[in-house]
């Protein structure tokens, strides 16, 4: 791929980033290696066309849906029980049968195990930890593909950095920008976070506060189970003195004042330099975001149907965001990495807080999410993801990562652990890969959170070995790992 660097932290070749006055002007007067400005163009088009992808499921899905199980779930007590194992390694909770034949999930996902017919299990998500057997160092890997060497020995990672490798979120919108007046990117309810490392790896990074995401946290504890009813989405609102037709006669006028400017800036108008300006302005005058975000007007039937807990209502928004044209949604376990009650970190009372706390919360809103998709007809063009940053250990009551854990408890396990995908191409009522006898490590096909990552880019027909350039003007890939094809239909 051809890359023509101009301003900071800009790839040319991408056709949806636009070039600066400024970038326009260095090369009308020096006539950058003898080229001209069509040239460029032509140039920069024969790039993007070499960079375009294809195969199985490529830019099938339309939207992406991350329901992120920040804290690492146990796969041994949700989509993967063994059985004849020892004591210390089999679930406290029964097995059940699901919709394939064959296929048992634990009782704590009776809702899932019905509807596991329109989606895909990954049981064989893996990786070798190399200083990421801890939250946030994980979740980075996860979020972009990417891992530092800023490790802590207890796994924290400093705080977000402008110089940061973005989130994915942010990658696919700078890329496939939506097409209507919509909030682009949106995370919910609460942000990363493992102890008071808050936000790495949920952030644009080099790529600018531009393609950061809209983040929706309203205000409570995460204990709070109501904390969703109160929504406040005020920045999208117009201010009581801020008529729409002043706005509107505001941007007539800046139009005018374009027209007169120099002949330059006329020649390149038709690139959208004011984009920006242009969709802010439609975001805030089309009130599509408010109605988005206005959870009253779904029936008390389908917000029961979620469960009415911060993380079913955030599956439902999720799902109403996708439908008016958001292009990714991150909704984010309510509960901070490392710490207690619902969160999935479970290094004591696992077999009451799983049961009670966060299994019911998970098997109502996920399944939720993915049939109403489905009877909408938006689950094929809706690619739905839910995965940890790593399991839970086969072994009860050991450490594996510095942590001190109960006789009921599981440690970190980065070796071995399942993921969710459904719709967007993939294929329906499939299991790829396979964990061995005690789900210690993959017995066949297993997948990287980086493959994991690039199947994500695929789906919604980015080639993930598109170059960006990061804030050195150094040329990175999405991701350095290719799409598990085997997953598409």
């Amino acid at each position: 791929m051809i890359v023509i660097p101009g301003s900071r932290s800009n790839d040319l070749c991408d056709p949806r980033l636009r070039w600066t006055r400024r970038d326009l002007l260095r090369i009308g007067g020096s006539g950058l290696l003898g080229l001209t400005l069509g040239s460029i163009f032509r140039l920069q088009a024969r790039a993007a066309e070499e960079g375009k992808g294809g195969g199985p499921g490529f830019g099938k899905a339309k939207s992406v849906i991350l329901c992120y199980l920040q804290g690492g779930p146990s796969h041994l007590d949700l989509w993967d029980p063994k059985d004849n194992v020892p004591e210390n390694v089999r679930s406290a909770f029964s097995a059940i049968s699901t919709r394939l034949p064959g296929v048992k999930f634990t009782e704590n996902l009776p809702r899932l195990a019905q509807i596991n017919d329109k989606i895909t299990l990954i049981r064989s998500m893996s990786y070798t930890p190399n200083g990421l057997f801890n939250h946030t160092a994980a979740i980075y890997q996860m979020m972009t593909g990417y891992t530092t060497d800023k490790v802590s020995p207890s796994g924290q990672l400093e705080p977000p950095d402008p110089k940061d490798f973005p989130n994915f979120g942010s990658q696919i919108i700078r890329l496939k920008p939506p097409s209507v007046p919509m909030l682009p990117f949106v995370m919910l309810p609460r942000p990363l976070q493992e102890s008071n490392v808050v936000g790495k790896g949920g952030t644009a990074g080099f790529l600018g506060k531009a393609y950061d995401p809209y983040t929706l946290y309203p205000e409570g504890d995460d204990m709070d189970m109501n904390k969703m009813d109160r929504i406040r989405v005020d920045d999208l609102k117009l201010r009581p003195e801020v008529f729409a037709t002043r706005l509107e006669r505001r941007a007539r006028l800046r139009d005018v004042i374009n027209a007169g400017m120099p002949e330059i800036e006329k020649a390149v108008a038709e690139y959208d330099l004011d984009t920006y300006y242009d969709r802010a302005l439609s975001l805030v005058l089309s009130g599509r975001a408010r109605e988005a975000f206005d959870l009253e007007r779904e029936s008390p039937a389908t917000r029961n149907m979620y469960g009415r807990n911060t993380f079913g209502q955030s599956c439902l928004l999720a799902r109403r965001l996708v439908e008016a044209g958001t292009r990714v949604v991150e909704v984010i376990w309510p509960k901070v990495a490392n710490s207690d009650q619902h969160s999935w970190d479970h290094h004591v009372g696992l077999t009451d807080r799983m049961k009670n706390k966060s299994a019911p919360m998970l098997d109502a809103g996920l399944s939720a999410l993915i049939t109403d998709l489905d009877q909408r007809g938006l689950l094929d063009e809706t690619l739905v993801v839910a995965v940890g940053e790593f399991g839970r250990s086969p072994q009860r009551g050991v450490s594996t990562s510095g942590n001190s854990n109960s006789a009921d408890g599981r440690d970190h396990w980065p070796y071995c652990y399942t993921a969710v995908i459904a719709g967007g191409g993939i294929r329906r009522g499939y299991v790829h890969g396979e964990s061995d006898k005690t789900g210690s490590s993959p017995r066949k096909d297993p997948v990287h959170p980086g493959e994991l990552l690039a199947t994500i880019y695929h789906a919604v027909g980015i080639d993930p070995h598109t170059i960006v350039m990061n804030h050195l003007n150094q040329p990175r890939e999405l991701v350095q790992a290719d799409p598990v094809l085997k997953l598409f239909a």
